[in-house]
């Protein structure tokens, strides 16, 4: 596997690498992480058992296109691909290695900023992604629409109760709370951001240059998505809502929509996990019905 890596990380890079070393580094659930280096290169790899999902393709298209605006610091993607010849064939990402550091007293002021920046980027004209892609272990529904009621009712919300009624959990009537949500949005049309999808603490570090986001789940939404799923598991602190709205202000409808932007990462978290989170979403769509 190495060297079929190696290679082709030489036709990327134009500079000949051989693997010497690969360390086993802290990674996901759903693939195998690595630091390899020869005596002059170092790079983060990802591995999993090749299937028709190509969750580390999605990935690579993910920071290519927040690198892409210049809005956001990520790894840079390398390359990726699947070897052959091999038993089993492994797909693989080849990202460049980032030293994290501990971050620094503005350091999440910056995030905050950068990810404002990322949202005001102008370069869509709809919602969604023109694919499915992957939010964690989770299929991650998409296609295009010119509605974002629609879109956050049927490909986010919908599709999660779909499915973890498929698993034998009925939180909830799904045509009622689809069509509930759907009437809810209804007169909210907001500017069509590229969001990082999964922003949560987790999914972000810092090196001497920044703030870096990694593990994305994009697609295009309401930038109150991302600043609501920010809020979840721990939270990051106030100084990065506060930076952020200072680039871009927060709307006071904000802490009544961000309830329906956290239940679609409540109801992932129940699909993959079950127990409690499944009791929260209840929770959160009785407070949003009361």
């Amino acid at each position: 596997m190495w060297h079929f890596i190696s290679e082709h990380i030489s036709q990327a890079t134009e500079q000949l690498f051989i693997c010497e070393h690969a360390r086993v580094a802290h990674g996901g659930d759903s693939h195998a992480c690595y630091i390899i280096h020869d005596h002059q290169h170092r790079f983060f790899v990802k591995t999993r058992p090749y299937d028709d999902t190509q969750q580390l393709s999605h990935e690579a298209e993910g920071l290519t296109e927040l690198r892409g605006t210049q809005c956001v610091l990520t790894p840079s993607v390398i390359c990726h691909g699947v070897t052959r010849d091999e038993s089993p064939e492994m797909e693989y990402l080849v990202l460049s290695y980032v030293k994290f550091i501990t971050p620094s007293q503005d350091a999440y002021q910056r995030l905050g900023e950068q990810l404002a920046s990322l949202h005001l980027y102008n370069g869509f004209s709809s919602y969604g992604w023109p694919h499915d892609n992957y939010i964690g272990l989770s299929i991650q529904r998409n296609g295009r629409k010119s509605d974002w009621a629609a879109f956050f009712a049927e490909c986010r919300i919908g599709s999660m109760l779909e499915r973890l009624a498929e698993q034998g959990h009925y939180i909830v009537n799904i045509d009622n709370f689809v069509d509930d949500t759907k009437q809810y949005f209804s007169h909210h049309q907001p500017h069509p951001s590229l969001l990082h999808g999964d922003l949560w603490h987790a999914n972000v570090g810092f090196c001497h240059r920044g703030p870096v986001v990694f593990d994305p789940a994009i697609y295009v939404g309401d930038s109150e998505s991302d600043l609501a799923m920010a809020e979840l598991f721990g939270g990051f602190p106030t100084d990065f809502f506060h930076a952020y709205a200072e680039v871009k202000p927060i709307s006071h409808h904000y802490a009544e929509r961000k309830l329906f932007y956290q239940l679609y990462h409540i109801l992932n978290h129940g699909l993959l996990f079950g127990g409690h989170y499944l009791a929260q979403a209840k929770d959160i769509i009785n407070t949003i019905r009361s």
